[in-house]
């Protein structure tokens, strides 16, 4: 596991971008965190950096929004899904095979569904008298994740 401090918006980009510059075709990205920690806010940064020229927005209503950039980018809330047909329902089947990145917020709650290998970011919020502070805690599963930790480490020089 990577443990990455941020102490605010540039530094959160800074991360979701190093990410950015490691992902491949068919790449599934797992963010959790508390309301408001700030899935939203990665991902925005994330699709800037594959040049995602749109404004990217949570799809916490529409469940899915889909963008274009160097890779098409499935953004994914699952937030108010309530079981296993559900998800069915959302095709992520056909979502995950289509050659894009998939960014799952809340995917912890989907997670038997979900393919072995991929990456679970992890987002805590700061102490209270620290608002613009983030813990961004990274997990790979499956050899090509964990093997393209170490790039990710050599992007952000820590």
């Amino acid at each position: 596991m990577l443990c990455l401090p941020s102490d605010g918006l540039a530094a959160t980009h800074r991360i979701a971008s190093a990410l950015a510059a490691v992902v491949g075709p068919g790449d599934v990205i797992v963010l959790n965190g508390d309301l408001g920690a700030g899935k939203t806010t990665f991902t925005q940064g994330f699709a800037e950096a594959l040049g995602v020229s749109e404004p990217v927005t949570s799809p916490t209503f529409t469940l899915v929004q889909e963008y274009v950039g160097a890779y098409r980018l499935h953004h994914l809330d699952v937030y108010r899904l309530s079981g296993p047909d559900e998800v069915q329902d959302l095709a992520l089947d056909e979502l995950l095979d289509d050659g894009g990145i998939t960014i799952i917020e809340w995917g912890d709650r989907i997670s038997t569904e979900l393919p072995a290998d991929r990456l679970t970011v992890s987002i805590e919020l700061g102490e209270p008298h620290c608002p613009d502070h983030r813990r961004f805690s990274l997990e790979p599963a499956g050899e090509s994740w964990t093997s393209r930790i170490d790039r990710l480490v050599l992007g952000l020089g820590v």
